[in-house]
């Protein structure tokens, strides 16, 4: 944390956002050491979404194990509450190779949250590179229904993936049919771009594969850094709605204090 930091403040950012996946161990360092250094932290999730039930475990159903991945991000007191409810569930009744929650859940604990499509991981993405449009769409309604349209966002990503482009498009034509606002990310797994291949390794230790196996969880990509504003911009050049949109959200997020809430 105190490595983006210094990046952060090299490039002037004001606010920076925690997603981990499916886990909330990190938010209070976060929290702590972007507060003492006048970041605003936004507290949040990139969670994992069972496609049905989250205490379904079978194995032979599609998408089902780990299931799809949905950015979360809490804009008050209640919604970091509701995040946390959550992740509880899906670690206690929903783990199968991931900690799922589901759509009964999100209808829940949806109070509070501000939330993103996320990455080719997605629902949306994954349903749309399996060639299924409508069922692409019909998870989208499904996600408006919950959160509304003023707290759902369509995330483009690009890291240099041909699948990531080819989601883009679709996305963003999405984005204009049913009215809804775009917001354009990079994924952060490490600080600086040179630290891709560490990455690589840490991912094949945990996994217990070795580079060459190709079944490791590699990222096929080196791009997944913390890019500068400059750098982000000049890949959505086309979009510049969709910065101006991922501005907008830090600066009207509120700056939760995790302290208060233990």
């Amino acid at each position: 944390v105190k490595g983006l930091v210094q990046l952060a403040k090299e490039n002037d950012m004001t606010a920076m956002a925690i997603t981990d996946h499916g886990y909330m161990g990190g938010v209070e360092e976060f929290h702590q050491v972007l507060s003492g250094a006048g970041i605003n932290p936004i507290v949040g999730v990139e969670a994992y979404v069972a496609p049905g039930d989250r205490r379904d475990f079978d194995s032979n159903k599609p998408f089902n194990r780990g299931g799809f991945h949905l950015i979360l991000l809490s804009e008050n007191e209640q919604g970091y509450r509701n995040l946390c409810k959550m992740m509880s569930a899906a670690n206690k009744d929903g783990f199968h190779y991931k900690p799922r929650i589901d759509k009964e859940l999100l209808r829940q604990y949806h109070e509070g949250l501000i939330c993103s499509s996320a990455c080719i991981g997605s629902e949306i993405s994954q349903y749309y590179l399996q060639g299924d449009e409508k069922r692409a769409e019909q998870a989208l309604h499904e996600y408006l229904d919950i959160f509304g349209p003023d707290n759902f966002f369509i995330e483009l990503m690009d890291h240099g993936m041909e699948e990531e482009r080819k989601c883009n498009k679709f996305l963003v034509e999405l984005a204009k049919k049913n009215d809804l606002r775009l917001i354009a990310t990079n994924d952060v797994h490490y600080a600086e771009r040179a630290d891709a291949e560490i990455q690589d390794v840490v991912m094949c230790i945990s996994m217990k594969k070795t580079m060459d196996d190709p079944n490791s969880m590699q990222m096929r990509t080196d791009q997944m850094y913390m890019t500068s504003p400059e750098e982000l911009a000049a890949t959505f050049t086309d979009l510049p709605d969709a910065l101006a949109t991922k501005m907008e959200i830090a600066e009207t997020l509120y700056r939760i204090q995790i302290g208060r809430y233990r």
